[in-house]
């Protein structure tokens, strides 16, 4: 099964949202409206947040529940919890015998803390639900469902919503579209553009040449808000979840698949309510007029980023896209237009690809390979972020309330910290003052082609802010943009959706400006917790199954590349994009970390190794419990004096998993494949 790729970072409030939390269907969460009586408190802080809750939840999570391993302990028991929970957060938990309600021992559990405003390591707990033997793959995968709150079933009040709409829109729900003012665009040349297994087509693109002047793209949005009402409960199920979630082996979206991939999918051959943003492009890649209104459209093709890079550049799949090829080489004019204007201006280009996993039909994982991006990811991309911007930029002059896309200027002495690391790999930096995205850029691109520079733009990635929504525009510092927003995906994230609700009523001249303003700063907040909680719990599940599969692979050689150092050891990439650690502790010479210089040096061997260095190393342990691949090197250090112990793979501390840190995205520009736009 195909991992849809997501370059798609928050935080804030804690807790489950308002509006649909206490009004779910028990079919959605079983477990939730269970009482549990509580022992009194070990004790009570005044004005202290539980250590249990200081975590982003889900849209199921439960304040002060936990899910880990329950271990036998006398006539009691102790819970572990999971990978995942910080090490300070929740320690050991005890559940006395009177507790365990019949859970087995070995088994993974839900635990619910009785004394929730106990310091960390002195909570005791009750076992309200065992999920199974957790060396089971379907049993770790269900338990990092449950611990990042995820739902996997809608409500039925949810389901009932959406059954009530047709398949497909009907000719008088069209007729009357039109006669109320939408445009219809049907006779325009409309392609969709997207992954091969995507079912959830959000946007699509028309493109004209105008001669002398530019071009005229119209960008093309799914009109979710037509069917999705404010105050429905399809909208607050959707409010709540804000997010659709791309787990390894499934996605749990955000609308029931009858709207997400049906009648809100811009599907070819039939016609879709829209959102256009109409633009005309100058040859500099300037919008110089546009326009954002309803439309109706029909999708001409439903293509795919492999065809369409096979078409221009390969003279594949042209029986099948022949009609179409005056449009994609225009298309191709603009994308490069486009990327050289961003360029120039500074933009950061944080291309990590991610780590895609092949699945059989029983989730077993069979390849494990970077998820391959082409040109064409990028012209999507391109059209899209533009159009991002250009939505932004327009509601923002008019002071409208809005939900804006940000990211923050980095932290000064963050930066300084980087540019002493940079010094250290041959870079000379020029940057007096406040850093600037475009000094960032220039420094990157002295580094451009090395071994090392995949690694330094992940040290430079942890060094910037997070993007996150807000309701002020703070601008955009990776993509050098004063103005940017999230609108191009209302199928999958409801910061778009919901901007879409703010456009059509200024539209139709609703006048509820007072009323969005109220709204967008909880919306944006939300949002951003569970845009978090999301990449938290896909993150993990690829994990597992990359620890799934590299237990097949015990004892086996790999070349792989330094990607970064730490007092414990030596984390290594292999080229499969799989990451283990070699501890320190394994090697066969006493190794110090120089954390000025990011190196590690042998005591007696004086072996150097440094961040970008190619190695070779045996897959020494494996722990899909834990979620971790230990290496050891392949060969032994000349030199060295240090008697090597075998023993199993070093000892997990609580929340690392498969690397250092999972959490790549510092600055949330997770580039996703051209068309999923999560700058």
């Amino acid at each position: 099964m195909k991992k849809k790729n997501t370059n798609k970072s928050g935080h804030a409030k804690t807790g489950s949202y308002a509006p649909y939390a206490n009004n779910r269907s028990k079919s959605a969460a079983p477990s939730r409206d269970r009482q549990v009586k509580r022992a009194p408190p070990a004790r009570r802080y005044v004005n202290e947040t539980p250590v249990s809750e200081n975590i982003p939840r889900g849209p199921l999570a439960m304040k002060n529940q936990c899910v880990g391993i329950l271990r036998e302990s006398g006539f009691d028991g102790v819970v572990e919890p999971d990978v995942g929970y910080d090490s300070s957060q929740y320690g050991r938990i005890l559940v006395r015998a009177r507790d365990l309600n019949g859970a087995p021992f070995g088994m993974k559990v839900v635990c619910e803390i009785k004394n929730p405003q106990a310091s960390s390591g002195e909570y005791e707990g009750s076992i309200i639900e065992v999920l199974g033997d957790p060396g089971r793959s379907d049993v770790a995968i269900l338990s990092i469902i449950r611990q990042y709150g995820l739902s996997t079933t809608f409500p039925e009040a949810v389901l009932a919503e959406a059954e009530h709409f047709p398949v497909n829109p009907t000719e008088e729900s069209i007729g009357s579209a039109l006669a109320s003012g939408r445009r219809d665009l049907r006779s325009l040349r409309t392609i969709t553009m997207d992954g091969e297994d995507a079912k959830d087509l959000d946007d699509a693109i028309s493109i004209e040449n105008l001669p002398g002047r530019g071009y005229r793209l119209y960008v093309h949005i799914a009109d979710v808000s037509h069917y999705v009402k404010e105050g429905t409960a399809l909208d607050d199920e959707a409010r709540l979840r804000a997010t659709s979630v791309y787990l390894v082996d499934r996605v749990i979206p955000m609308l029931p698949p009858r709207l997400s991939n049906g009648l809100c999918s811009l599907n070819p051959g039939t016609p879709r309510f829209a959102l256009t943003a109409d633009m005309t492009v100058n040859y500099e890649g300037e919008v110089v007029d546009g326009d954002v209104y309803e439309s109706m459209i029909t999708s001409d093709a439903r293509t795919s980023y492999k065809e369409i890079f096979g078409v221009l550049f390969e003279q594949k799949y042209l029986d099948r896209y022949a009609d179409f090829v005056p449009m994609l080489e225009t298309m191709k004019d603009l994308k490069d237009i486009l990327s050289a204007k961003r360029e120039k201006r500074g933009a950061l280009d944080f291309s990590f690809p991610e780590t895609h996993v092949d699945l059989d039909p029983d989730g077993k994982p069979l390849a494990i390979y970077p998820y391959p991006t082409s040109y064409t990811n990028g012209m999507i991309e391109e059209f899209m972020i533009l159009c991002n911007e250009f939505v932004a930029t327009r509601f923002f002059r008019m002071k409208y309330p809005f939900v804006y896309r940000v990211h923050e200027d980095p932290d000064v002495l963050k930066i300084a910290e980087f540019l002493h690391v940079a010094k250290l790999f041959g870079a000379k930096p020029n940057i007096q003052g406040k850093p600037t995205s475009f000094a960032l850029s220039s420094l990157m691109k002295q580094m451009e082609g090395e071994p090392f520079t995949p690694a330094l733009s992940q040290i430079l990635l942890r060094s910037l802010a997070k993007a996150r929504y807000f309701e002020e525009n703070l601008g955009h510092f990776g993509l050098a943009s004063e103005c940017y927003c999230h609108f191009t995906s209302p199928i999958r994230r409801y910061p778009d959706l919901y901007i879409h609700r703010i456009i059509k009523s200024y539209l139709h001249s609703e006048h509820k400006k007072e009323y969005f303003a109220s709204q967008v700063a909880e919306v944006s907040a939300h949002s951003s917790d569970m845009e978090r909680n999301s990449m938290n719990s896909e993150r993990a599940t690829v994990d597992q199954k990359v620890t799934e599969y590299m237990v097949q692979h015990m004892g086996d050689t790999f070349d792989g590349i330094i990607s970064s150092i730490f007092r414990g050891g030596i984390f290594v990439q292999l080229e499969s994009s799989v990451e283990g650690l070699i501890p320190f502790r394994t090697m066969n010479d006493y190794f110090e970390f120089d954390e000025r210089r990011l190196e590690a040096r042998g005591k007696t061997s004086g072996k150097v190794y440094r961040i970008g260095e190619k190695i070779k190393v045996t897959v020494g342990n494996v722990d899909p419990i834990l979620r971790r691949v230990d290496f050891i090197l392949a060969n032994s250090v000349d030199g060295g004096r240090r008697t090597v112990r075998p023993e199993k793979g070093m000892k997990k501390d609580a929340g690392e998993g498969t690397s250092k840190s999972r959490d790549r995205s510092g600055a949330g520009n997770r580039k996703e494949s051209g068309r999923k736009h999560g700058k």
